[in-house]
């Protein structure tokens, strides 16, 4: 019974899911509410292996059948669609044999099961990435209103405060809209405030993790990067190396490559959109600090910047980012301190030059 793999196409109501057997073929399907959904999975052998995509509502799925010694296994969406036999038959039947195909591969990669307290935190980054959008949208409405009135704002949200409370201004404006500016501006700063107060949550949470506390020795990785990562990557211990991770948050090159050819294009973009977007901006910030920095002052890694930008025309910035992500890895699969002169430990580094006289033909 061990041998049988199930696929559970994900859903909120209507669960369906496909049951394969060691061969291979499909010895039953099902289609489950939500509520026998449960019911049926404690059924199930101790063992058995059950396969899901990684969406909303998995890692808890996951999570409660490894309460019941199941062995849960989360895929990426875009490994489980080679699998499905038909791309223009899609349906949830489909999805769920696709699912358990793609699970039984040997050299498939799996998503890691996040812990209740991952998901927790992450709930913070994601809500506050909810209120930016909205704060940004609230300020444009604003803006846009008193534009129609003929009153241009600036782009800074300090000429904005200072517009809707100068007094010349409100002047200017029919009785009927100063209500309107009003209640906006005031749900203005509500979202605002509830930005900072996900700020200080988010800051409270990455001073009291070590793991947090390490990642922050990088220059250019502050609070809200080092708990998105920490909360995001779990155990860097999945990962085999610092170039995997990379490669994982999208920041390593395409590759084109055919006939012993090597062609890299631009970077993948694939995984998480939203780490490797601060791992971007703190490769943008360290980029600064670097050209600032007087030579004789500045560290391994900012003089190896200061190259990077002497070097290439573009892609600084992402090359940044892609080394930030290997130390980090390092750092927390380790369980290290930053060090800045780290490289000096490489086998390449440390080889000695030969003394053998060069021998001509």
């Amino acid at each position: 019974m061990a041998t049988i793999t199930i696929g559970i196409d994900l859903a909120k109501l209507v669960f369906s899911a496909c049951e394969l057997d060691a061969a291979g073929h499909v010895r039953q399907r099902r289609d489950l509410r939500r509520d026998a959904l449960g019911s049926w999975l404690a059924q199930l052998p101790a063992g058995t292996v059950v396969a899901m995509e990684a969406c909303s509502g998995a890692h808890h799925w996951a999570r409660y059948c490894l309460s019941l010694g199941l062995v849960p296994k989360l895929i990426a969406a875009q490994f489980v669609t080679p699998f499905r036999k038909s791309r223009t038959a899609k349906n949830d039947r489909n999805d769920a044999e696709a699912i358990a195909t793609a699970a039984r591969q040997g050299n498939m990669r799996f998503v890691p099961v996040k812990s209740i307290d991952q998901q927790a935190r992450l709930a913070v980054h994601r809500v506050r990435e909810g209120y930016k959008v909205e704060a940004l949208a609230t300020s444009n409405r604003l803006r846009g209103l008193l534009a129609e009135f003929g009153v241009v704002v600036a782009r800074q949200d300090q000429a904005l405060r200072h517009a809707v409370g100068d007094l010349a201004i409100r002047d200017q404006l029919p009785g009927a809209l100063l209500h309107l500016i009003d209640d906006l501006a005031l749900h203005w700063k509500t979202v605002i405030e509830r930005i900072v107060a996900c700020d200080a949550a988010i800051a409270s949470t990455a001073s009291k993790d070590i793991r947090c506390v390490r990642a922050r020795q990088v220059i250019g990785v502050g609070a809200l990067t080092a708990d998105a990562l920490v909360a995001t990557v779990g155990d860097a211990r999945e990962f085999k190396n610092g170039r995997q991770m990379a490669a994982w948050l999208g920041l390593a090159p395409t590759q084109h490559s055919s006939g012993g050819k090597s062609r890299l294009g631009t970077i993948s973009c694939r995984g998480d959109s939203y780490l490797r977007t601060l791992l971007i901006q703190g490769a943008r910030s360290s980029l600064q600090r670097a050209k600032a920095v007087a030579i004789e002052k500045a560290t391994p890694e900012q003089l190896w910047i200061r190259d990077l930008v002497a070097r290439l025309p573009f892609g600084k910035v992402l090359a940044i980012a892609n080394k930030h992500a290997r130390q980090l890895w390092a750092m927390l699969a380790r369980e290290e301190d930053y060090d800045a002169h780290a490289w000096l430990k490489h086998p390449m580094v440390q080889r000695p030059r030969s003394t053998r006289p060069f021998q001509t033909a």
